[in-house]
C-alpha cells in the first residue's frame, strides 16, 4: 500500500526563523565579498505633479533570469519608493552602469531624499519608448521591462520583468562593480 506523503505548505507561507548565531552584520560582511554589477533602475511616475516625475534607484541585486522569454530580476527594499511605484507602474527601465558612472550610482543610492527631479537634472539620458523612463547616456546597456511577477522575500520584493527593448550601446570601458561596500572597477 502506498503511503501518501503529507503536503508541505509552499515555502513562501513558512515562517523561516533567523538562523541561530548569524547576525545581520555577519551576514552583510559575508555577502559583501560577492562582487556585483551596478545598475540604475528607473521609472516614470505619471501621477506625481503635472508632468509626472522620474524616479531612480541604484541596485546591485540585478540578474538575468531567462533567455526565452527574456526575463530579468531586481530586488527592491520593501516600502521603498521604487517598490511602491512598481506596484502601480508596470513598465520600468534599467541602465547597466559603466566604470565612469560611479557618480550616478552614488547619487541615486542616497537615502531619505525628497525628490529625484534634481538628481536627473544634469545627467544625459533619453526617454524609453516603451516605459517613458530615463535611460542613462553612456551606460553599457539599457533595457526596458514590464513587470511579470513580484515575490516578497524577507525585507525585499523580487520583481521579475520581461525585457521589451534592449540597447547594448556603443559605450566602451568596463562595468561599475560593488565589492566590500565600495564601488570598484574591474581593472
Amino acid at each position: 500500500m502506498l503511503q501518501k506523503t503529507p503536503t508541505s505548505p509552499p515555502v513562501s507561507d513558512l515562517a523561516i526563523p533567523h538562523a541561530e548565531g548569524v547576525s545581520n552584520d555577519e551576514f552583510r560582511a559575508a555577502m559583501s565579498r560577492l562582487a556585483a554589477g551596478v545598475v540604475l533602475v528607473t521609472a516614470h511616475d505619471p501621477d506625481d505633479g503635472p508632468r509626472g516625475e522620474d524616479v531612480g534607484m541604484t541596485a546591485t541585486a540585478f540578474v538575468s533570469v531567462s533567455l526565452d522569454p527574456p526575463l530579468v530580476l531586481v530586488s527592491l527594499r520593501n516600502g521603498s519608493r521604487m517598490d511602491d511605484l512598481l506596484t502601480d507602474v508596470p513598465v520600468w527601465a534599467v541602465s547597466l552602469l559603466g566604470e565612469n558612472q560611479r557618480h550616478i550610482a552614488g547619487r541615486f543610492a542616497m537615502k531619505n531624499r525628497v525628490s529625484d527631479r534634481l538628481l536627473f537634472a544634469d545627467l544625459p539620458y533619453t526617454r524609453g519608448e516603451e516605459s517613458g523612463a530615463p535611460l542613462m547616456g553612456g551606460a553599457l546597456a539599457t533595457l526596458e521591462c514590464r513587470t511579470e511577477s513580484r515575490v516578497v522575500a524577507g525585507d525585499h520584493t523580487l520583481v521579475v520583468g520581461r525585457v521589451l527593448t534592449v540597447d547594448a550601446g556603443a559605450a566602451g570601458g568596463g562595468p561599475l562593480t560593488y565589492y566590500q561596500g565600495k564601488y570598484r572597477n574591474l581593472s
